[in-house]
């Protein structure tokens, strides 16, 4: 699973923009130059996110803007046993993008702990006593 740098480049910008407008403030504050608040503001409220629209990871921002506010509520309605299904189906298909490389450690991880969030004690609770009929 060996990425070019260019790849690790891309998928890190944010975080790489995020050190140098916090090294270009930091600098210009300790050698005391009038503007390093300026450079705070300008880099952390405008630079940086636009960094993250532009290289953000295109998951994130696509589940982002299709998801509707009422989503939660039409989720909570589904059917106890289709949300299983789904859970079994979204962790299989995370398992399957990590696989191939497509997700870094960090994001496979901060998924996975997103997806165990939604699980509800009902859920567990079907789930053993399927296990159980089974």
């Amino acid at each position: 699973m060996s990425t070019s740098p260019l790849t690790r480049l891309r998928q890190n910008a944010t975080e790489i923009v995020s050190v140098l407008v916090t090294g270009v403030w930091l600098t210009a504050l300790f050698t005391d130059q009038s503007w390093w608040l300026g450079a705070l503001l300008l880099g952390y409220v405008v630079v940086v996110p636009i960094t993250d629209m532009l290289f953000g990871s295109d998951e994130e921002t696509e589940a982002d803007l299709s998801e509707p506010e009422g989503s939660r509520s039409e989720q909570s309605a589904r059917s106890t046993a289709a949300q299983t299904d789904s859970d079994r189906d979204a962790l299989q298909t995370l398992r399957d993008r990590y696989a191939r490389g497509e997700l870094t450690d960090e994001q496979f991880d901060r998924k996975l702990e997103v997806l165990l969030e939604t699980e509800t004690l009902e859920d567990i609770e079907d789930r053993s006593r399927e296990k159980e009929r089974a």
